[in-house]
């Protein structure tokens, strides 16, 4: 994965994982609650067909009372007059009263004739329930309810029936009527196919919502990247451009300084020794002068590559450390300049790293130099110090600073960067603040480049 792809997976990945766990979380709690609210609904319908059945029985019961309570335990003609009331009474195609002795004989059933003086009470549902059994033992109990299949009059098929059951003990007789729950379990059903519904309407809306702001999202880091990359792209450009003129500027200059200083003594030398040489063979009287002067050409030489070599890597600097080497430097530039330099310093007693050195030397030698160029100034200040947060470096100047020179060379060139770059490269910081009356640069290295994190320096 390259960096864009990485920027764009860190913007919209929090997003999406965000925007699915919210979903998420409020799909699950709507789901949670939407089947509380359906499993109270069901319980609230079994509820009130549990009171309709005490009802019912409370009625069939009211209805046989006189009789039942004046018969005897064997008077049949009460147990007729009964039974014929039981089967008139009806509330519905699928609403009837049935009586099954203690044994499990049928005595009435209005729905089903073929059931009447056979015995049930091995009899099972679909689900291996003794029907009979169970109902009998509900009304031995005192009466109860009990949950079962059985076939539907109008339908004519298996459906679930809650049936309540009660006992005529006198006549060792089981009372119950039932009501079918397939009208309870459809409108639980009904409700169920609802709460999906919801649940993809509620997808279907997050989608509608989150799709189009995933794709801004993602469509805006993308421009962003592309934007960014092309800047990045354009300032490298620019920046390799600028390494490339300035290594051939710095060889030019190399190239002119040799030309015009090392090479013009070398020649003049030369022909100084080629003088020498006829005057020797002439017996010339000045031969002694003409040497002279070639050999003076030579220490010209010699002290032209000196001076070169030290521009490129000063000597000094390793042998003697960074104040003597920031002194030659301030000399060499007040020398050819004119312009004056106060220094102050501490002695860096071999506790900075050389790599250190280095580079606060060179941000001050191209302090320097920009000085020279285009600060048209009369004064610097130069202090090299130390504290317990590391070395500091501050040079000021009274030139006319930034805010008058050329916008390009205003907005930092290479030099200002190749400072900066230094100082970040040990973890310190570089400040440059300019006005009409001058700039001051401030350039920090902390504390880690020290030796041994030593700081003991002692005035220069």
């Amino acid at each position: 994965m390259n960096l864009r792809q990485q920027i764009l997976a860190l913007a919209v990945l929090p997003l999406v994982l965000a925007i699915l766990a919210i979903t998420a979380l409020v799909t699950f709690q709507s789901t949670q609650l939407a089947r509380a609210s359906i499993a109270t609904f069901e319980r609230n319908l079994l509820r009130s067909k549990e009171n309709e059945l005490l009802n019912l029985t409370n009625m069939a019961i009211s209805a046989i009372d006189e009789i039942y309570s004046a018969a005897g335990p064997d008077d049949e003609e009460a147990k007729a007059q009964v039974q014929a009331i039981l089967s008139a009474l009806d509330y519905g195609p699928d609403g009837y009263f049935f009586v099954y002795d203690y044994d499990g004989i049928n005595v009435v059933h209005p729905r089903q004739a073929f059931r009447h003086g056979r015995n049930w009470l091995d009899m099972e549902d679909p689900d291996g329930n003794r029907v009979i059994y169970n109902l009998i033992e509900r009304a031995k109990e005192g009466g109860g309810l009990h949950q079962y299949k059985w076939e539907k009059p109008s339908a004519g098929t298996v459906a679930d029936k809650l049936s309540f059951a009660v006992g005529l003990d006198k006549w060792q007789w089981m009372l119950g009527t039932g009501v079918y729950l397939d009208d309870v379990f459809a409108q639980t059903a009904a409700a169920e196919e609802d709460l999906r519904s919801h649940i993809n309407t509620t997808f279907i809306i997050v989608a509608a919502i989150t799709v189009p702001i995933v794709f801004g999202v993602f469509l805006a880091s993308f421009m962003l990247t592309l934007r960014e990359r092309r800047l990045a792209d354009t300032k490298l450009k620019a920046l390799t451009q600028r390494v490339i003129d300035t290594q051939e500027e710095e060889r030019a200059r190399i190239a002119r300084e040799l030309h015009d200083g090392i090479s013009q003594s070398m020649v003049a030398a030369r022909y100084m020794l080629d003088l020498a040489a006829a005057k020797v063979r002439s017996d010339a009287p000045d031969t002694l002068a003409v040497i002279e002067r070639g050999a003076q050409g030579l220490n010209g030489a010699i002290k032209e590559v000196r001076r070169i070599s030290h521009d490129l890597r000063p000597g000094m600097l390793d042998d003697l450390g960074l104040s003597a080497a920031l002194e030659a430097l301030t000399d060499s530039f007040t020398e050819r300049t004119g312009i004056t330099v106060d220094l102050k310093s501490v002695a860096f007693k071999n506790v900075l790293l050389p790599e250190a050195k280095t580079a606060l030397y060179r941000v001050a030698q191209e302090a320097l130099t920009n000085i020279e160029r285009h600060a048209d100034a009369t004064h610097v200040r130069m202090a090299i110090s130390s504290d317990g947060n590391g070395a500091q470096l501050l040079i000021e100047d009274d030139g006319r600073g930034f805010s008058d020179m050329p916008a390009a060379r205003a907005q930092g060139g290479l030099g200002l960067r190749n400072m900066q770059e230094r100082m970040e490269h040990f973890g310190g910081s570089l400040d440059v603040r300019t006005t009409r009356g001058g700039t001051t640069l401030r350039a920090r290295l902390p504390k880690s480049v020290y030796i041994g994190q030593s700081s003991e320096l002692e005035p220069a």
